[in-house]
């Protein structure tokens, strides 16, 4: 079960890849948000189950049906994956009919020694994909990330092909934005990386976001340039996926779309503001000098925050520390990799 928010259930699918292939004989029910069906189609001996939050599922009344629902699959045990008041109430009621259940640790001790402004403890706490393997041994089942496997490249109908054009030779995407303006990278610097980016004709810069002010954002980011193209709007959230598993980089904030290129085997570049890749939520299967951070030195109480919702007065312009020419230079070494 893990119900929000749409990284955070990203993240589950490399680990559960990883399971049903070194344990094929056992099935998988996801619990979670329709929304993010489409990220296990595909993936055998799981079954994916929608959480009706609004109606069917709606408060504790909601969840006691959640329960009486999952009934029909013959769960043997629970994997709270969330570890919230939700998740736990359904957990509990498994673990009262006698079904063996685990949940993640979040490690909030130590991600607030990470974050607190002084005496703060520097240093790499385990990834969420580590801690999710942890919830699957407490169940009995080890699981092994070394040699990950990742979905074929998905063939591009002519709907995309109409927009992206055939004849592309590098695809870059980029998606420039994210929950926390404290993660977002200062605008003006992201126009003047797509604008070295698409000095080279053979790249093909696609643009992700969502949302009316986010699609005139990336309208004027890729405004007069054949070689940039917005995506936001253009097509649905199936084709999306498809198309982002046929990039050659993701340049990303640390949001959602890092961790929907890493669990499609893409390769990854994120930019690090007010939060940092060692609280744990580096995209999959990323090197870590594919994290640009913004510079401590400058800023020392970096991180600030684990999910960048905390602003610190003085630090609105830490992200201007990592350089244009530094990424662009990023992305070059990446495409040639």
């Amino acid at each position: 079960m893990r119900l929000s928010a749409m990284g955070d259930v990203a993240m589950t699918v490399p680990v559960l890849r990883a399971f049903v292939k070194q344990y094929p004989d056992v099935i998988i029910t996801v619990i979670s948000r329709p929304f993010f069906k489409s990220f296990f189609d595909g993936i055998p001996n799981i079954t994916f189950f929608a959480f009706d939050e609004k109606e069917r599922h709606k408060g504790f009344l909601g969840l006691l049906r959640l329960f009486q629902d999952l009934k029909r699959f013959d769960i043997d045990v629970f994997a709270d994956l969330h570890n919230v008041l939700r998740s736990k109430i359904v957990r509990n009621l498994f673990a009262l009919s006698g079904k063996k259940t685990a949940s993640v640790d979040k490690g909030r001790a130590e991600k607030k020694a990470l974050t607190q402004p002084e005496n703060k403890v520097f240093e790499q706490l385990p990834t969420m994909f580590e801690r999710h393997v942890k919830v699957f041994e407490q169940l009995g089942f080890s699981v092994d990330l070394s040699n990950p496997t990742f979905p074929e490249k998905a063939v591009l109908g002519p709907e995309i092909l109409s927009i992206i054009g055939e004849n592309h030779q590098k695809l870059i995407g980029i998606a420039p934005f994210a929950q926390y303006d404290s993660k977002v990278y200062p605008l003006d610097l992201m126009q003047e990386v797509i604008d070295k980016l698409a000095l080279d004709s053979t790249n093909t810069i696609l643009l992700f976001g969502g949302g009316k002010k986010e699609v005139e954002i990336l309208d004027s980011l890729s405004s007069n340039k054949k070689n940039v193209i917005n995506m936001a709007g253009k097509i649905k959230f199936q084709q999306e996926l498809q198309l982002i598993s046929n990039l050659d980089v993701m340049l990303s904030m640390d949001s959602g779309n890092a961790h929907i290129a890493a669990m499609l085997g893409v390769k990854v570049i994120t930019l690090w503001g007010a939060t940092h890749p060692y609280a744990g939520f580096s995209p999959f299967n990323q090197p870590l000098e594919n994290a640009l951070v913004s510079d401590s030195n400058q800023f020392p109480k970096l991180p600030t925050s684990v999910y960048g919702n905390k602003k610190v007065e003085g630090y609105e312009d830490a992200m201007r520390t990592i350089l244009p020419q530094t990424i662009v230079l990023k992305v070059k070494n990446v495409l040639l990799n």
